[in-house]
């Protein structure tokens, strides 16, 4: 059956490649594949997503240029994210190329390419995300949800909750404040201190003792992140662990 499925998958990719052609968001070759969502398949083999074997920051994912054997990689640390409330933050990637497009996308259309999905829920299951008990989206303000028409947050719970079985909370976060969007040139403490008191628990029993998988679309400084732990934190979270679909390079 699954060879019959995967048969009839390239002949569908192949038929709207031909009759509905789409070019790809970063170069501008044709996608090959519906599952792809809007970069060719060349452009994902370029991409620059992490793997197994990176050296990261233990606690916010940060790319580091120092080469240690596997059984140390607990102990590496940047120094930038000492005072953030969350335990650990992982990313797919880099943003840039492929991952860049898809979460501009994302912003357009309430859509997660298959692969994106595969890749969230592959860094899900790695040590230490796949500790996590539920997924709680960022919430994005009513206004901003209601202009937009949906949280891409929440359609990107809503795919690794279906590909990892662990149940999503919408509702025990919210966000109260409404916040400029976050300018280029803005530097880590003004974009901390622009989140600092956005976020507020509707549902503290919800959240006692969970371990909680935040789920957005890019960690750029952390700061939204970082705000959004926070509160999860003082409501009782044992552990908040982040996931996004990029971050923003850090070297």
């Amino acid at each position: 059956m699954n060879l019959v499925s995967s048969i009839a998958s390239h002949a569908c990719n192949a038929a709207l490649a031909l009759v509905y052609p789409q070019p790809c968001a970063v170069c501008g070759r044709s996608v090959e594949s519906r599952h792809d969502g809007v970069a060719c398949v060349r452009c994902w083999n370029e991409a620059a997503w992490f793997r197994r074997d990176e050296t990261l920051c233990w606690k916010c994912g940060a790319l580091s240029l120092a080469k240690v054997s596997e059984d140390k990689r607990k102990n590496i640390r940047c120094g930038r994210c000492d005072d953030d409330a969350f335990t650990a933050a992982r990313a797919c990637g880099l943003y840039e190329g492929a991952l860049r497009a898809s979460i501009l996308e994302l912003k357009r259309q309430p859509h997660v390419a298959r692969r994106v999905a595969q890749l969230m829920y592959d860094v899900q299951q790695r040590e230490p995300l796949n500790q996590a008990d539920v997924i709680i989206p960022v919430p994005l303000h009513y206004d901003r949800e209601r202009a937009r028409g949906f949280n891409q947050a929440c359609v990107l719970a809503r795919e690794l909750s279906r590909l990892s079985r662990l149940p999503v909370d919408e509702h025990s976060v919210v966000r109260r404040i409404h916040t400029e969007r976050h300018r280029a040139g803005m530097d880590a403490k003004a974009r901390r201190q622009s989140v600092a008191s956005a976020f507020s628990i509707r549902h503290p029993k919800s959240i006692s003792g969970q371990r909680v998988l935040l789920v957005d679309d890019v960690f750029t400084t952390g700061a939204t992140v970082s705000a959004c732990a926070n509160v999860l934190k003082e409501a009782g979270a044992a552990d908040v662990f982040i996931l996004t679909v990029a971050r923003a390079s850090s070297l």
